[in-house]
């Protein structure tokens, strides 16, 4: 909120036990049709009635966005909620899909196949960073069609109801969900995962509390979790930034970055810095691209002016 400490970010109304089973159980009986239909009306009632996440989007889309009008912002509020309903069917609707149907749902680039084959037969695994854009969610059933090994660190959600149903969709997949907690603990977990030449993958442009780097994002003063580039620094696994971005009706096309790898020859703040902000570029990159697939429903900057004046 302007002038205070912002909402957490889990803390709205497209994030509820109610709303997410519902949307889980529909998606499961109905045709694919059907709940892109009750998702367009759903979105169209939320955005006529979510007035503060309406102006939470687009003052967020206004950095990737800076010419647009104020209107023009307020109708990417819909677009945005509209792509977020449609990432979240067809990602719910893969979950049951059989393995012919899941190698045509992946449009895979040969160089993305090359990025992760590399980084593995160096035998010291790879943490795959992304931020809160595109279908991030179904890279667990890319990594089904790779066959490659994959946890997923996750933030807990504020609703337990989502949280148990986050789990479980993520068990369905076949992947370990290891969930983050503010200790030394999980640093140590994730270490030793990568030890065993597997796959990371965690979501870096949103702090938790003091595990925070500061970066430049969309030309603003931004803080992004400092986690996988200090686990990068001491493991000597790269930061893969990959995306996964909606091409059509449950298709969804792969782009992973240049592998990062943290300078140990820097000081280890500067090398961690450093590192993190190309990993931010490239997250910056992508959304300008795509901007309605971008899914912050609070105000993202103005949560970042609250660290900045001390009030986190």
């Amino acid at each position: 909120m302007p002038g205070g400490i912002p909402r957490r970010w889990t803390h709205h109304s497209l994030n509820s036990g109610l709303i997410f089973g519902l949307t889980v159980r529909g998606v499961d009986v109905l045709p694919r049709a059907v709940s892109y239909g009750i998702g367009h009306v759903g979105t169209w009632l939320a955005w006529r009635l979510m007035a503060e996440t309406n102006a939470a989007v687009a003052a967020n889309l206004r950095a990737a966005m800076p010419d647009a009008t104020d209107e023009a912002l307020r109708q990417h509020a819909l677009k945005t909620y509209r792509s977020y309903a449609n990432d979240t069917i067809d990602f719910l609707r893969a979950l049951s899909a059989g393995d012919r149907e899941l190698q045509t749902t992946f449009d895979i680039r040969s160089e993305d196949r090359a990025t992760f084959e590399s980084v593995l037969e160096r035998g010291k695994g790879g943490l795959m960073v992304t931020g809160h854009y595109g279908c991030w969610e179904i890279g667990g059933l890319l990594m089904r069609v790779l066959n490659l090994p994959l946890t997923v660190v996750a933030m807990a959600e504020s609703d337990p109801e989502v949280n148990r149903l986050r789990r479980e969709t993520r068990a369905r997949m076949g992947v370990d969900t290891l969930e983050v907690r503010q200790s030394l603990e999980t640093a140590l977990q994730i270490r030793r995962l990568l030890g065993q030449n597997r796959l990371v993958a965690m979501l870096i442009d949103r702090h938790l509390g003091r595990d925070r780097v500061p970066v430049t994002h969309f030309g603003r003063p931004a803080y992004f979790l400092q986690t996988p580039a200090l686990l990068a620094y001491l493991s000597g696994a790269p930061l893969i930034p990959c995306f996964l971005e909606r091409i059509g009706r449950g298709r969804f096309r792969t782009f992973a970055g240049a592998p990062v790898y943290v300078d140990s020859q820097l000081p280890r703040d500067a090398a961690i810095q450093q590192a993190t902000q190309r990993v931010a570029d490239v997250i910056e990159s992508r959304v300008r691209l795509s901007p309605n697939a971008w899914y912050h429903f609070y105000r993202y900057w103005d949560a970042q002016r609250g660290i900045l004046h001390g009030l986190d």
